[in-house]
């Protein structure tokens, strides 16, 4: 597992943005904290990007709202995806400044 974890560091995608304008984007940090999820370092990953927890609990969500068809399954994506957006913006305004 360890190897794999350590491999698919090897493929991360680079960040566009930051080498274009030489400033980090919204999503930067993401694979990294993905990442460290897998090696299981949840508090590191939390730090690297604050939303990740947040967003893992929105698409698994989503997914049990397509397979399911729940009663106010809209009405709770659309709460999660508030939350996630406040919580990249403000954690976006946080590093930036």
């Amino acid at each position: 597992m360890k190897l794999l974890i350590a491999q698919l560091e090897d493929y991360m995608l680079p960040c566009m943005w930051k080498k274009t304008f030489n400033v980090e984007c919204m999503g930067c940090g993401i694979q990294r904290s993905v990442s460290l999820i897998l090696k299981g370092e949840f508090i590191a990953a939390f730090y690297m990007y604050p939303a990740i927890y947040t967003l893992i609990i929105l698409f698994s969500f989503l997914l049990l709202h397509l397979k399911f068809k729940f009663k106010f399954g809209h009405k709770i994506i659309l709460g999660l995806f508030v939350i996630n957006i406040s919580i990249i913006v403000v954690s976006f305004i946080i590093k930036t400044f």
